[in-house]
């Protein structure tokens, strides 16, 4: 049986207890107690969090076989106490990991000098400022350097979560245990922060509507003829307010889900270039290529190496 290790601090944000759901679920996917979790503090004790619910912890007298540090709202200092005890755990532990903001505790412990790492993406500015030592990928779900993992903030808790378990029984129980938790199995590590859609923010129903279908339906040319009429719209009407509501025209838009939907297939690495051109509606290889060279600078093939690099998998 593994030992999962939750460490909270005064100011803790909530979100980061949801990590212990998805272990919670292993056990009952495993039908046994495959996970036993422990919420730690310096001195044990009730601890609260920003909305003041109080946490019951044990003090640092045992070593998990995985330490995660939860996030705080704002990054504060780490009393020396803590900075030891991940010093031993970098050495001590399997595995150690900062959800959210928690990496600027491993930071400051000098866990991440020379590693890459992640955190949420309104303090990635910081965090490299801070610590010029750490390589700071601020578009990640979640991240793995050797030992170390770090994620990004709120729900991605329960992503990194997710990858832990398949890293320890596979992807079949990661799998089914997302499905208890009624999330997307799981996002891939490299996947960005910020979602396609999210960042369109049409107003409308329609527009909204047109956006969710050409999501569902990326293998289809997805015309503005098909796009209005799933908005119920003529193609004339569609346009005008696609513009009005999104600032891009529908091709742009469309390509930046194909995108998305790419990166993810690529950083799941099991995928040749070929099918994940045909499954994201690129049609072809060149034709992704293409939107990859101005979306990110770099073509598919280099994308794929550096997110098995650092987004999930050991680095070298």
């Amino acid at each position: 049986m593994r030992q999962i290790g939750l460490i909270l601090e005064d100011g803790f944000q909530i979100m980061g207890l949801s990590a212990l759901a998805a272990f919670e679920f292993a056990n009952a996917e495993l039908g046994r107690d495959g996970y036993r979790m422990t919420i730690l503090s310096e001195h044990g004790g009730i601890v609260r969090s920003t909305l003041s619910a109080g946490i019951e912890t044990v003090a640092f007298n045992v070593m998990p076989d995985t330490v995660m540090v939860a996030g705080e709202l704002l990054p504060g200092p780490v009393s020396p106490g803590l900075k030891a005890y991940l010093v031993r755990a970098a050495s001590e532990a399997r595995r150690v990991a900062g959800v959210c903001t928690g990496a600027f505790v491993l930071a400051e412990a000098g866990l991440l000098d020379g590693r890459g790492a992640t955190t949420h993406w309104a303090h990635a500015r910081a965090l490299r400022e801070r610590f010029p030592a750490v390589r700071v990928e601020e578009d990640r779900i979640f991240m793995r350097d050797g030992n170390i993992w770090t994620s990004a903030g709120m729900s991605a808790a329960i992503d990194l979560a997710l990858a832990l378990i398949e890293d320890d029984h596979g992807a079949a129980l990661a799998r089914n245990v997302a499905r208890r938790l009624v999330v997307y199995h799981r996002r891939p590590g490299g996947q960005s922060q910020f979602s396609a859609l999210l960042e369109l923010e049409p107003r409308s129903d329609r527009i909204k509507r047109a956006l969710t279908y050409a999501k569902e339906h990326l293998r289809n040319a997805l015309s503005v003829e098909e796009l209005a009429e799933a908005a119920r719209l003529s193609p004339r009407q569609f346009s005008r307010l696609f513009r009005a509501e999104t600032g891009q025209s529908p091709a742009k838009a469309v390509e930046s889900l194909r995108l998305e939907a790419a990166r993810a297939m690529l950083e799941d690495g099991s995928h040749p270039l070929d099918v994940v051109a045909r499954d994201t509606g690129f049609a072809d290889r060149d034709r992704m290529r293409r939107a990859f060279l101005r979306a990110y600078g770099q073509p598919p093939a280099g994308l794929k190496r550096s997110l098995r690099l650092v987004g999930g998998a050991p680095a070298d």
